[in-house]
């Protein structure tokens, strides 16, 4: 696999490449990410485009970040669902959810996550990152679940109660606690925080930094930091998912 195989194979996202180091820039026809779970929406494109990234041996390092002063805050009100009901279209979901999770765990080299805004929408997606750089303004939040009285099972209920300790991931999920950047970092959730014009140059010199090592170094050290998470998606995830799926369909 090469860059060139999938470069241009998304709607939803933008690549670029120097020196070993990609970029996956999220979007929504060039602008800020509006969350889309059609067949051509991010829900479905992520979980592809990491497969087809883990594929290519010229990736040293990952950065994923948004587009302009969002990461994922708004979904797309003009999706159009193909299926036509909500059984058949929690199948696909089901699937989709399991390739973006696994996916991302799946790239064997450093990623990334250059938070430039508000991850509102699958926020657990940045932070299951090797390392996680924030915006001053980017806050962090599980608006799709709970909050409308949705089960969070399609791998969030794992990841926040990992990252902020099993008490308070409870607390975040349930209650619909939103996280400014600050707050973030005080509870370890992210690396660093950083003005927002800092936040990509920052990512660019943390990622040139690691992508100075072989990438079988990296690729090893990847493998030693993700293999308990990866085990854990592999074995909890569905039944999250079915328990989401009983409760919505």
């Amino acid at each position: 696999m090469q860059l060139a195989d999938y470069a241009n194979r998304y709607e939803t996202l933008r690549f670029e490449r120097n020196d070993g180091v990609l970029e996956m820039h999220m979007h929504s026809g060039g602008g800020e990410v509006q969350w889309n779970v059609s067949l051509t929406g991010h829900h479905n494109e992520l979980g592809l485009a990491f497969a087809d990234v883990a594929k290519d041996k010229e990736n040293k390092v990952v950065i994923l970040t948004g587009t302009g002063k969002n990461f994922v805050a708004a979904r797309d009100e003009n999706e159009v669902i193909p299926e036509a009901d909500l059984h058949d279209m929690w199948d696909r979901m089901m699937d989709e959810s399991r390739a973006m999770l696994e996916g991302l765990l799946s790239i064997p080299v450093p990623v990334i996550a250059a938070v430039n805004g508000p991850a509102l929408i699958h926020s657990e997606l940045p932070v299951m990152c090797d390392v996680v750089l924030a915006a001053d303004h980017a806050e962090f939040a599980d608006t799709t679940h709970m909050p409308w009285g949705m089960p969070p099972g399609d791998g969030t209920q794992m990841i926040w109660p990992m990252v902020l300790g099993p008490n308070r991931g409870r607390y975040f999920l349930l209650s619909g606690e939103t996280l400014s950047a600050a707050e973030a970092h005080r509870l370890g959730v992210v690396g660093e925080v950083l003005p927002a014009d800092q936040l990509m140059p920052r990512a660019r010199e943390f990622a040139a930094r690691l992508a100075a090592f072989p990438r079988r170094n990296l690729s090893h050290a990847k493998t030693l930091m993700v293999r308990s998470l990866r085990h854990r998606i592999r074995d909890e995830m569905e039944l999250g998912l079915f328990a989401q799926g009983m409760a919505i369909v």
